[in-house]
């Protein structure tokens, strides 16, 4: 990746995102480089990187098909739960 910018953590350019936040859009890097980097330094070990992509070239996620559809529900059946239902928080939207 020589010859590309590498940004600081915090202003990193509009219209770049990483692979999570195109994720929540519905989007995906679509086979396409990394933009560019943005690096948070750290003391004791080497930066945290955060590779970034386009969002203007970015694909739109796969749709659900009926495999994923039907390979959904035993997915989530393989939670297990907790040892304490006291404990158990409801999730905040």
């Amino acid at each position: 990746m020589a010859g590309i910018p590498v940004y600081r953590w915090h202003p990193a350019c509009e219209g770049l995102a990483t692979v999570r936040q195109l994720r929540a859009l519905w989007l995906r890097p679509g086979g396409r480089d990394v933009a560019t980097p943005c690096e948070c330094p750290r003391r004791r070990h080497g930066p945290l990187v955060a590779y970034l992509y386009s969002i203007e070239q970015a694909k739109p996620a796969g749709p659900m098909t009926p495999a994923k559809r039907a390979a959904l529900p035993p997915s989530l059946g393989m939670c297990v739960p907790c040892a304490r239902p006291e404990e158990q928080r409801v999730a905040v939207a």
